[in-house]
């Protein structure tokens, strides 16, 4: 399950791509700001706290957040995207460290989804949400 902030279009994007490149469509996911009863028990078992702000990605290895959902979440699509899991090879305050920046400024740089526009979805596409 990836947790993603549903009003940002950098996040918004990326669940796109993933719905495009995750071939075996073991991902699933569900905005921080649904109202689906069940994204928080992840989030409790793990420890984590409620009010994340980052990308979380709950896997068969526990709980991942910031640069390490993101990688993880690679792994799973295809050619050449697969091979920047690589990337997790360097120290994680450095990777986190980018993805901070990033998340900073992600807003300003990449702006909030008004609702204005919507990508037409297949029912397996919907199916991969815990809420829609």
């Amino acid at each position: 399950i990836l947790l993603f902030d549903g009003v940002c279009l950098l996040c918004s994007t990326f669940v796109h791509f993933l719905l495009d490149h995750n071939a075996d469509q073991r991902i699933h996911f569900c905005a921080l700001q649904s109202t689906h009863v069940g994204w928080a028990a992840p989030l409790i078992r793990h420890g984590l706290p409620l009010d994340v702000s980052t990308v979380v990605l709950i896997d068969e290895c526990g709980a991942h957040v910031r640069s390490s959902a993101a990688l993880r979440t690679l792994r799973h699509c295809g050619a050449p995207y697969c091979f920047l899991y690589a990337l997790a090879a360097l120290p994680r305050p450095l990777r986190d460290f980018g993805y901070r920046m990033v998340a900073a400024s992600r807003y300003r740089l990449f702006g909030k989804d008004d609702g204005s526009a919507c990508r037409r979805m297949t029912k397996a596409m919907r199916a991969r949400f815990l809420s829609t």
